[in-house]
C-alpha cells in the first residue's frame, strides 16, 4: 500500500503551518508580570472568524462567572481554589456602581485593587462585569442616591402612567452619571493595571424590561411617533415610523435602539480612557420563536434584534447569550444565531449543572472565544433549578475535564481556531450520532459505548456504558490540513469516513497522542489496534489527538 501525493504534502504542511511550527507569544504569569506595561487587549476578526488577542496572541477564556454578591474581598480566598479545581485561566466578577459611589463624586476601588492583586497572585486574568443602570434588567446595584431620586433618575412608565421597576434608557441624567462612575473605573485600570490583568469588560447587565416593553412616558411616546433614526433605517434597509417598520415588535425595537444607544454612549467613554474590548449580554427569549414583548427582557441584545445593537452600539464589540436553557437542540440554535461573521461568539454565563459541561464543546467548536459557568464560588449559593443544585465532585469534574484539556493547549487552540475551520458537538438529549463533512472526510460523534467492540455485536455480549443515558459527552475537532485534524473529547466515540461521493480508498493512516510545547506539537504516543480499530474513544480522560486521513493505490 503506498500513500498519494496529498498525504505526503499534508504530512510536509504540517510542519511549516503557523498552528505548529511558529512558538506562541508565551505570557507569563500575573505574578510574574508585575507593573510591567502589555499590550491592551483586542478583538481581531478574519475571514469571518474571531480571536481575543491578550498579550498579543489568540486568548481562549476557560472561565467561571462568581455569584452576584462575591463581590467583595471576603468572598475572594472562596473563588480562587473552584477556579482552580476546575483549571480556569479567567474569573468573571461584578463590580457594582452601588460599591464604588456609594456617595455621589466619592469614588472607592478598594475592592478593585483587592481583586487585581490576587487575581495576578493566582495567575487568573479578569473580564469585569459592570453592575450599573441594569443587573437583570433591575436597578438593585445602583447607589442609594440614584435608587431613591426617581425625579432625577426617573423609571419608565406603564400604558397607565404608573411607574415601572426599569430605570428608563431615555433619561440623559442617568445615563451621565452611570457614565461618570463607569469612566471613573476605567481611569483606574488604566492607571492601575498596566499589565492588564483585566482583559475584557462588560458594560451593564442583561438590560431590558420585563412586562413593559418600553418606556410610555410623554417624552418616550413623542420619539415613538417620529420616523425611526436613519442610522437604523440605513442599517436594515427600511424606513417609516417604528410602528410601519417594525409591526408588533414595534415597542420592542424602540427600546432595543434607545437601551443600546444609552449603552453605547457608556461604552465609548470608557474606550476613550482604556480600550478594553467590551460586550453586552443576553438575557434569552426562546432560540426561534418571536418573543411575546412583554415577556422577554424588552431592549436586550437577543439575537433576532442584533442588527438594531449593531447599528446603535458601535462601540460595543459583540453581543453574547446567557445560556440557562437545558434543550440540546435549542442551545445549538442559540450558538449558531451568534456566531456571525460581525459577532464574535463567547459564552458568558451557563448554568454550572452537570448537564451544561458537554456544550463547551460546542461553543468551542464553533470558534468561541470564551465559556464561563455562573456561580462558580464556595459561597454556598446555588441558582438552582437553572443551575447545580451543589458543586460537588461530580458536577466539578464535568467542567474540569474539558477545562483540563484545553488548559494545555488553551493560547494554540485559540489561534488554530482563529486560522482554521472547526466543529464542535454536545451529545444531543436523544443520544443520536453527529456528524459533518470536513474536506473529503466525514466525521461523526457517537455516545454511550465502551472503548472496545460495536453495539450491534451479538456474539460478544457486555452491559450497557453507565454514562450511556448520562447528558455528558462531547468533541471538539479542528482541520489542520485537507487530511489532518486535531481533536479532543470525552465520552464520545470519533469515526473518520470518506464523504459520500468522496475519492475512493480512504483510510486512516495515523492517530498521534501528544501535547503542545512552546507553540509546537510534540507528539507523545502513536494509537493503533484496539485503540483505534473501533473508532477513537475518549471517556473520562481526555487527550489531544492528530488524525491524519489518506488513501491506497
Amino acid at each position: 500500500m503506498t500513500l498519494t501525493r496529498t498525504i505526503a504534502a499534508a504530512a510536509l504542511l504540517i510542519n511549516v503551518a503557523p498552528a505548529f511550527a511558529r512558538p506562541l507569544s508565551q505570557a507569563p504569569s500575573q505574578a510574574a508580570v508585575g507593573a510591567t506595561k502589555t499590550q491592551v487587549p483586542y478583538l481581531q476578526r478574519r475571514n469571518g472568524r474571531h480571536a481575543l488577542i491578550v498579550d498579543g496572541a489568540p486568548f481562549l477564556m476557560l472561565a467561571g462567572q462568581v455569584n452576584n454578591s462575591s463581590n467583595y474581598a471576603v468572598s475572594l480566598p472562596k473563588v480562587w481554589p473552584m477556579l482552580d479545581r476546575i483549571h480556569a485561566n479567567t474569573v468573571e466578577i461584578p463590580v457594582a456602581w452601588q460599591q464604588i459611589e456609594p456617595r455621589e463624586g466619592q469614588f472607592d476601588f478598594g475592592f478593585v485593587q483587592k481583586l487585581l492583586d490576587q487575581a495576578r497572585t493566582h495567575d487568573k486574568r479578569v473580564v469585569l462585569l459592570w453592575f450599573g443602570t441594569w443587573k437583570n434588567t433591575s436597578p438593585s446595584y445602583t447607589p442609594d442616591w440614584v435608587k431613591l431620586n426617581n425625579r432625577r433618575f426617573p423609571r419608565m412608565k406603564d400604558k397607565s402612567g404608573k411607574d415601572h421597576y426599569v430605570l428608563t434608557p431615555m433619561a440623559e441624567t442617568t445615563r451621565d452619571a452611570d457614565k461618570r462612575a463607569f469612566v471613573a473605573l476605567m481611569t483606574y485600570l488604566r492607571d492601575h493595571d498596566p499589565q492588564n490583568t483585566v482583559i475584557l469588560v462588560q458594560p451593564e447587565n442583561e438590560v431590558g424590561s420585563y412586562r413593559n416593553p418600553r418606556d410610555y412616558s410623554a417624552a418616550a411616546n413623542a420619539e415613538f411617533a417620529r420616523p425611526i433614526p436613519p442610522a437604523l433605517a440605513r442599517a436594515i434597509g427600511k424606513s417609516g415610523n417604528w410602528t410601519e417598520v417594525f409591526a408588533g415588535q414595534a415597542d420592542r425595537a424602540f427600546n432595543t435602539w434607545y437601551t443600546a444607544r444609552y449603552i453605547d454612549a457608556i461604552a465609548a467613554a470608557g474606550k476613550a480612557v482604556k480600550p478594553l474590548p467590551m460586550y453586552v449580554n443576553a438575557s434569552l427569549a426562546g432560540p426561534s420563536n418571536v418573543p411575546d414583548p412583554t415577556g422577554v427582557a424588552s431592549g436586550g441584545p437577543q439575537q433576532d434584534v442584533l442588527d438594531i445593537w449593531k447599528a446603535a452600539a458601535p462601540s460595543i464589540d459583540f453581543a453574547a447569550p446567557d445560556l440557562y436553557d437545558k434543550v440540546s437542540k435549542n442551545v445549538d440554535l442559540y450558538l449558531d444565531a451568534y456566531r456571525r461573521p460581525d459577532n464574535a461568539l463567547m459564552v458568558p454565563e451557563i448554568g454550572n449543572a452537570r448537564t451544561f459541561a458537554r456544550y463547551f464543546y460546542a461553543a468551542v467548536g464553533r470558534g468561541a472565544i470564551g465559556f464561563s459557568p455562573f456561580g462558580m464560588d464556595d459561597t454556598g449559593f446555588f441558582n438552582y433549578p437553572l443551575g447545580a443544585q451543589a458543586l460537588d465532585a461530580e458536577t466539578l469534574d464535568a467542567f474540569a475535564l474539558p477545562y483540563g484539556v484545553f488548559a494545555g493547549m488553551q493560547r494554540e487552540w485559540a489561534r488554530i481556531a482563529f486560522e482554521h475551520p472547526t466543529w464542535g458537538t454536545a451529545k444531543p438529549d436523544d443520544g443520536a450520532a453527529v456528524s459533518t463533512t470536513m474536506g473529503d472526510w466525514t466525521i461523526t460523534a457517537s455516545w454511550g459505548e465502551w472503548q472496545f467492540g460495536m453495539k450491534d455485536w451479538t456474539w460478544l455480549k457486555s452491559e450497557p456504558a453507565p454514562w450511556a443515558k448520562e447528558p455528558i459527552g462531547g468533541v471538539a475537532v479542528a482541520q489542520l490540513s485537507p487530511d489532518e485534524f486535531l481533536f479532543t473529547g470525552d465520552h464520545v466515540r470519533l469515526s473518520f469516513a470518506t464523504r459520500a461521493g468522496g475519492p475512493p480508498n480512504g483510510m486512516v493512516v495515523k492517530v498521534e497522542e501528544g501535547h503542545f510545547t512552546d507553540g509546537r506539537w510534540v507528539m507523545d504516543r502513536v494509537w493503533n489496534g484496539d485503540q483505534t480499530d473501533y473508532g477513537i474513544n475518549l471517556i473520562d480522560r481526555p487527550a489531544i489527538l492528530k488524525v491524519t486521513m489518506g488513501r491506497y493505490r
